[in-house]
């Protein structure tokens, strides 16, 4: 009798021990974490975008766009437009769309941009772009499937230098830089179109630049910042 109770007794508190041991792991033990969410490849677009713009806006070479924004109808801003090739080229990337509205700025809708080439090329480019939308017509012409840069609609390349605060008239005055060097790729021949599935992507529906610019369908907050940066920059010259 005295043996089962002994025994009974080291059991209880070998359970009363696992359980006190069992407590204070629990205790010491860190919090689970959560797994960090991957930014899409829209929103990192539009992120990049947003470097963009400041960057251009401080550049004090670029006093045209600081001048003019409040003028312009919308910004297509890209990034990144890489050329590459040998003899036989070509330059490509994406960009952002943003546009004024009544009540704020639009956007961003999605395009690709590609051109073609020929002549000497040798290795690979990399330049960012800010295209001003300055009329109606250029307007009209991302709403539709496609359109080529200078066939329909006219560009110009946007004045460089202290002394540029001239008005351009065209439908669209287009910046680009590639390290600190301007015209780094030219857009006149360019191919922009709508990239459907990184809209459908970024707004979780299949919406069209028209439904997002004119409609103004759908908000995502991923865009906020960029909208307001760019609303601030080019507020209309009797707002400032």
């Amino acid at each position: 009798m005295r043996a089962r109770l002994r025994l009974f007794t080291l059991f209880v508190f070998a359970a009363l021990a696992a359980a006190s041991l069992t407590a204070q792991s629990a205790e010491k033990a860190p919090a689970p974490t959560k797994t960090p969410r991957r930014t899409s490849n829209q929103q990192q677009l539009v992120n990049q975008a947003l470097t963009t713009w400041k960057n251009f806006l401080a550049d004090p070479n670029l006093p045209w766009i600081r001048e003019h924004a409040g003028e312009a109808m919308g910004f297509l801003i890209a990034p990144r437009i890489v050329r590459a090739g040998f003899i036989f080229g070509g330059s490509g990337g994406r960009g952002v769309l943003i546009v004024r509205g009544a009540n704020g700025w639009k956007g961003p809708a999605f395009y690709s941009i590609g051109t073609a080439s020929a002549g000497f090329q040798a290795g690979v480019q990399f330049s960012e772009s800010v295209m001003v939308v300055m009329t109606q017509a250029g307007l009209d012409s991302l709403m539709t499937q496609s359109f080529t840069m200078g066939a329909d609609a006219s560009v110009a390349a946007g004045p460089v230098g202290a002394g540029a605060g001239g008005t351009v008239r065209t439908d669209f005055v287009s910046f680009t830089r590639n390290r600190g060097l301007y015209g780094g790729v030219s857009v006149s021949g360019a191919v922009i179109r709508p990239s459907q599935d990184w809209n459908t992507a970024f707004w979780a529906k299949p919406l069209t630049p028209i439904e997002i610019i004119v409609q103004g369908m759908g908000h995502n907050a991923g865009a906020d910042a960029l909208l307001k940066a760019v609303g601030t920059a080019a507020a209309p010259p009797a707002a400032k």
